[in-house]
């Protein structure tokens, strides 16, 4: 017998929905470049559901039980005594979103003797002390890809929110007024600015691709630079660094892992680096960006805006600094938690389990660390600390 421990966020204030705007999703059953999308032997759920939260248990239920496993799922993750803390020690399989994340510490991982597995549902897990899932001999696995293109949609939206002022906007109506003036006073157009990108991998690409129809300028810097027919094909600038490819854009979009090289990367120095009233979008993780030097950039003019649905820690407690700093358009985590991405990721999740459980390998595009080292995803996306 396994026992699995899953933490998901919890559900709506209204209660767990008992129907849905739309009546499915789309069927989408490869990536670009080919990848197919996660394919577990069953799943016990429709798609379209609300699987993220604590009653959609992810559709792992029945699953798991039915093979004599345990199943513990919880929201409660932080704090002294919580459900997590509780219920790890005994605990073979631990899975957690990127959204609500439980954070697995080196502490954390150091209490849990037979922990195994610990898989994201979804993807980035810098939520996980990797360097410590190495020393333990602890496999880290996400669902590569799986929301990616969720993810790249939210970048879009929140780049032509902010550069069209759109969310002060619809408050205007919201508050009952016609203050014209008032909405575009900040309001541009993208035609003709310049757009770099932090990475360009999966999501950053995708951005790229979604993005050169509004006849924009697109830059983006990366380890591992683009193929020259890519380039060519989507007309885009290579920057050797960070630095040098701020200096140039009126909006920059941060799509790159948390690791010890990104973090905090944004600085006053760097912000420093950006043209006056440049805009930031960052749906990677919130401490690629430090806090108060977003805060003061905005105050000061230095930045137009500021947009992401990435914080820290998750949840973001009621004084952080975003929630109230100027020209922002920040929401909760859920850029890549759409319906449609959860589906992906859900099903995704169950693969990966079903390989652990079956003794069969798990895909190498899922693997994150593996063996005592990194591997797959993780080789060549995070640092060996």
């Amino acid at each position: 017998m396994v026992k699995v421990l899953c933490v998901l966020y919890d559900d709506p204030v209204s209660g767990y929905p008992p129907a849905y705007a739309r009546d499915g999703i789309p069927a989408v059953d490869h990536y670009p470049g080919g990848q197919t999308v996660p394919s577990p032997e069953a799943v016990d759920f429709v798609p379209g559901e609300l699987l993220g939260s604590v009653s959609g248990e992810l559709g792992l239920r029945r699953f798991l039980e039915s093979g004599g496993h345990q199943l513990v799922v919880t929201s409660d993750k932080d704090g002294e005594n919580s459900v997590f803390d509780r219920e790890l020690p005994d605990t073979d399989v631990v899975i957690s979103q990127p959204f609500w994340p439980a954070y697995l510490t080196a502490e954390r991982i150091a209490t849990a003797p037979k922990l195994k597995l610990a898989i994201t549902a979804g993807i980035g897990s810098d939520h996980v002390d990797l360097s410590a899932a190495i020393e333990h001999g602890v496999t880290v696995a996400e669902v590569t890809y799986s929301n990616s293109i969720s993810v790249a949609e939210h970048v879009v939206m929140m780049i032509l929110s902010l550069v069209r002022n759109y969310l002060p906007s619809h408050q205007w109506v919201l508050d009952g007024g016609w203050n014209i003036a008032d909405c575009v006073s900040r309001s541009y157009d993208v035609e003709g600015m310049h757009i770099g990108t932090v990475a360009a991998g999966r999501i950053g690409s995708a951005v790229l691709r979604r993005l050169k129809p509004f006849d924009v300028h697109l830059h983006y810097t990366d380890r591992h630079r683009l193929p020259e027919e890519t380039e060519r094909e989507l007309g885009v600038t290579y920057h050797p660094d960070v630095a040098s490819m701020v200096s140039v854009c009126d909006v920059v979009t941060i799509n790159c892992p948390l690791h010890p090289e990104t973090e905090h990367m944004f600085d006053d120095a760097m912000i420093g680096r950006m043209k006056r009233g440049a805009y930031i979008v960052n749906t990677a993780r919130g401490k690629i960006c430090d806090r108060d030097a977003v805060v003061r950039a905005l105050r000061s003019g230095q930045l137009a805006g500021y947009a992401g649905d990435v914080w820290f820690p998750q949840p973001a407690p009621a004084d952080h600094p975003w929630r109230t700093m100027p020209h922002h358009g920040m929401t909760p985590h859920i850029s890549g938690s759409s319906l449609s991405a959860q589906a992906r990721y859900a099903a995704g999740t169950r693969e990966i389990l079903e390989c652990f459980l079956g003794g069969r390998p798990i895909r190498e595009e899922y693997l994150i660390v593996d063996g005592g080292k990194l591997a797959g995803a993780g080789a060549h996306s995070y640092s060996a600390r």
